[in-house]
């Protein structure tokens, strides 16, 4: 063996001194044979060529001799990766269409596999990252929402399927860690949350026994990120006071750079501190977390976790009917929304490059008959059927790598298009890179890619007569590509348009507000105490009267959370009856007077809030007409009483009801609804949303609205925005989707097109002759375009049945994603395989009309 391997290593490298040893054995050969036949009484001119004679080709015994070593192997290979560098450098034009449509095939599923290589399929950057699960309070087996602090408790005292479980509370907080008042982002969390992600601060301590006892003055711990923009070195950090919720705390540790959950948290702090949990099991205001223990399922683990919420539903059913527990992984948990959405729109993205395959394919094909006297030849001097093919596929993989080496640059782009244009909310959107595992893919797609577009021409070697198969067989494989690309396009064509439909609906449904020209200016007062509460609540009246005399605001008012979100929610009680056994379900909000007016959301019936629904005044709500419909069916709701699990437990009397508004956005049916005046509950109003609807652009106030909430108080963080672009965001999912796939569709369109152009012009000068003689015997130039015309229709038709037969199955999976349009929708259908039909015959036109123009005589002499 080591002997063959120095051998091949020396032809390798030595091959001129090898050939001339070669040589030089050859002719010695040649001389001992022919002096036997000299011996014989031959002359050595005859013995010589009787010699040759019998011996065959000298070159061709120079092959032999070189193929019965391994090392020939790569010798033919770089042979043939020089000829088609060549053939590349020769059809320039060829080769510049063919790298442009693979380039963008192989770009596209390039860009679009970094997103959900770094959404789905990247782990979590925790230790045991799959032992990391979430729980969440399940209602009615399907629907999913926030834990309340005692259910919290009795999981975490009950389980023994986790190593530690915790809960925690996020928000958007006004803090002050130097001079200027900002805007940061607040945890407050449970005991055991490090413990669950395995993390320790990197500088400085954990909260102490001291600083986690309920009611206690708190500490902080910060992010490396906020550390090195606040006080530039880490180490700095350590003893900085920050002040907050109307407290000072000290900075006790620095977390490791790169954690930041939730939410990308600049602050940490024990919670059940300076803000004691809400022990009424009908509050569902905390998020919880946990890690499995090793060895322990998620299976196993949500078995016990059900158990624990059957025994809790038992033993309080007045707030847990009804209510069980969800286990999920943490991964599974945060992409669950758009897991669907990126792995359909990287099928989307591979059909497209099918389509650029086939199209590439037929271009080959056309070219390989050009090329079939160079073959025939290459046959006719020895080259093997095998061999010929091996030229033609290894042509098409330079190809591929080279195209795949411009869709790795034009990925780079594209994947930062993709960050753009995807939904602000997709979990890890920003660790989209081109990594090695997204260059390995575009690797493995870019060979896959050129066996599928280089296999039809090397197919086409193993007929029997080259030149002949090649000149006939190509015009059958060519039309089977034509079809299965507008099969794909088809099959792509009516996933879009039903996407789009869906998203049409969605922008048309009526939300219950106008969003219009309102601008929102978000604020956080620091109050943690009763009495901070309190002057938190005086400082929003004030505003909001300052803001209401400013010229250009037609109406202003506040609200605690959006219309377009859910910040709270839990169970309600009418008129004090609480051993209801499965009580209803409501959103719980906060609103100022006018708030209803400002948002155009209508007044049904009673009285909106007004001044005299002060803190010391008979607490009063309002409620939505869905409310008012379940609970109070044929009845009036005004005068009766009702309890919440927000903040307090005074009963509540009803003074009004509104409209109902679609919470959870355009896609998700009205929810229940409490309201409830924010002078009567300064706990929960510490954090409002001031509303203003303007005869201006909104953008044109920001800045004197900004000096006025500063000139009341500048430990009051602001930031702005218009209401109109939160709802956007509602919609922002399907937006993103629907734009990719239309625009792969069009991509998928285009390709298609061209490649029935190229194969009806190919089909047209393949039957010139026969057209000629038809028009010799009488045709007219009407009968041939309607000949070419029929052909192509023909090559529509099959393609149409086949892409419909897989759209139909492919969109049935897609009924998540629709609303208010069937995935058989007949318009959609219809609307396509017309648009489709007008391409074919627009791009089946112009060849059609070349072989109008062909002359009879001309026609005729060439057959």
């Amino acid at each position: 063996m080591l002997r063959s391997i120095a051998s091949g290593l020396r032809l390798l490298f030595r091959k001129e001194r090898v050939d001339g040893e070669l040589d030089e054995e050859l002719r010695d050969f040649l001389e001992m044979a022919a002096e036997e036949k000299m011996k014989q009484g031959m002359s050595r001119k005859d013995a010589v060529r009787a010699v040759r004679l019998e011996r065959g080709s000298l070159e061709l015994s120079k092959e032999v001799v070189r193929s019965a070593a391994w090392e020939s192997v790569l010798g033919t290979s770089w042979q043939d990766l020089r000829f088609a560098a060549r053939m590349l450098r020769k059809n320039l034009g060829f080769t510049f269409v063919a790298l442009l449509v693979m380039a963008l095939g192989i770009g596209a599923n390039a860009a679009t596999f970094s997103v959900v290589n770094a959404v789905l399929l990247r782990p979590l950057s925790f230790n045991d990252p799959d032992r990391i699960v979430t729980l969440a309070s399940l209602w009615e087996k399907s629907k999913l929402g926030p834990v309340s602090a005692p259910d919290f408790r009795d999981w975490h005292d009950q389980s023994t399927a986790l190593d530690a479980m915790a809960y925690y509370q996020n928000r958007d907080t006004a803090i002050t860690a130097g001079t200027l008042a900002e805007y940061g982002q607040v945890t407050m969390v449970s005991r055991e949350f490090f413990q669950v992600f395995h993390v320790q601060p990197a500088i400085g301590r954990e909260f102490n026994a001291d600083e986690t006892k309920p009611g206690s003055g708190g500490a902080a711990m910060v992010s490396c990120d906020f550390a090195v923009s606040h006080y530039r070195n880490p180490n700095d950090a350590l003893g900085q006071k920050i002040h907050m919720f109307d407290r000072t705390l000290d900075v006790v540790g620095v977390l490791p750079p790169g954690f930041h959950f939730p939410n990308k948290t600049d602050i940490w702090l024990p919670a059940n501190t300076i803000f004691r949990d809400n022990e009424n099991r009908g509050g569902h205001n905390y998020l919880v977390v946990g890690k499995l223990k090793p060895g322990v399922t998620l299976e196993q683990a949500q078995a016990q976790m059900a158990a624990i919420g059957a025994r809790l539903e038992a033993r309080y059913p007045d707030s847990n009917t009804n209510e069980s527990v969800a286990v999920a992984r943490m991964r599974d948990d945060m992409v669950g929304n758009f897991q669907l959405t990126l792995w359909v729109m990287l099928a989307a993205v591979g059909v497209v490059l099918l389509i650029a395959c086939a199209n590439l394919a037929s271009m080959l094909l056309a070219k390989a008959v050009g090329r079939s006297r160079e073959i025939a030849v290459r046959a006719a001097l020895g080259a093997g059927r095998g061999r010929i093919a091996r030229q033609l596929i290894t042509e098409s993989l330079v190809l591929a790598l080279l195209s795949g080496a411009i869709g790795v640059l034009l990925a780079v782009w594209g994947e930062r298009a993709l960050v753009v244009l995807a939904p602000t909310d997709v979990p890890r959107l920003s660790e989209t890179s081109v990594d090695a595992r997204v260059l390995a893919f575009t690797f493995v797609v870019s060979v896959l890619a050129s066996l599928l577009f280089g296999l039809a021409p090397a197919l086409q070697v193993w007929r029997v007569d080259l030149n002949k198969s090649l000149k006939q067989g190509t015009t059958g494989a060519a039309r089977g590509l034509v079809v299965a690309e507008i099969a794909l396009s088809i099959m792509l064509l009516i996933t879009a348009g039903l996407l789009l439909k869906s998203f049409v609906a969605l922008q048309n449904v009526s939300l219950g507000f106008r969003p219009e020209r309102v601008l929102v200016m978000g604020t956080s007062f620091p109050a943690s105490d009763p009495e901070s509460q309190k002057r938190a609540v005086l400082f929003y009246k004030e505003l909001l009267g300052e803001i209401a005399a400013t010229p250009g605001v037609l109406k202003v008012s506040a609200v605690r959370t959006l219309p377009v979100r859910i910040s709270a929610n839990g169970t309600y009680f009418i008129d004090q009856r609480t051993d209801i056994a499965n009580p209803p379900h409501a959103v719980y909000s906060i609103a100022a007077p006018g708030a209803f007016a400002t948002l155009g959301i209508p007044l049904v019936e009673g009285r909106d809030f007004d001044d005299r629904d002060t803190f010391d005044a008979p607490f009063t709500a309002i409620v939505n007409q869905k409310l008012a419909t379940e609970t109070f069916p044929g009845q009036d709701p005004i005068g009766h009483l009702i309890n919440w699990g927000m903040d307090s437990p005074e009963p509540m009397k009803i003074v009004g009801v509104v409209g109902n508004v679609r919470q959870a956005g355009p896609a998700a049916s009205p929810e229940s609804e409490i309201f409830a005046p924010y002078l009567q509950h300064p706990g929960p109003s510490t954090g409002l949303n001031i509303l203003a609807r303007t005869a201006l652009e909104p953008d044109a106030l920001f800045q004197t609205l900004r000096q006025k909430a500063q000139a009341l108080s500048p430990n009051v963080p602001v930031k702005f925005t218009a209401l109109q672009a939160s709802v956007s965001e509602n919609v922002a999912a399907p937006r993103f989707r629907t734009l990719l796939l239309g625009g792969f569709a069009a991509l998928a369109v285009i390709l298609a097109m061209a490649g029935i152009y190229g194969v009806m012009s190919y089909v047209a000068g393949q039957r010139s002759n026969e057209i000629g003689l038809r028009m010799a015997l009488g045709a007219s130039r009407s009968d041939v375009l309607w000949l070419i015309l029929r052909q192509a229709l023909a090559l529509a038709g099959a393609g149409i049945v086949l892409g419909l037969l897989c759209a139909a199955a492919v969109t049935q999976l897609l009924q998540s994603m629709l609303f208010e349009v069937n995935p058989t929708d007949p318009l959609t259908y219809i609307a396509v395989i017309a648009a489709l039909a007008a391409v074919v015959l627009g791009a089946s036109y112009i060849p059609a009309r070349r072989a109008m123009r062909v002359d009879p005589m001309v026609a005729l002499r060439y057959e």
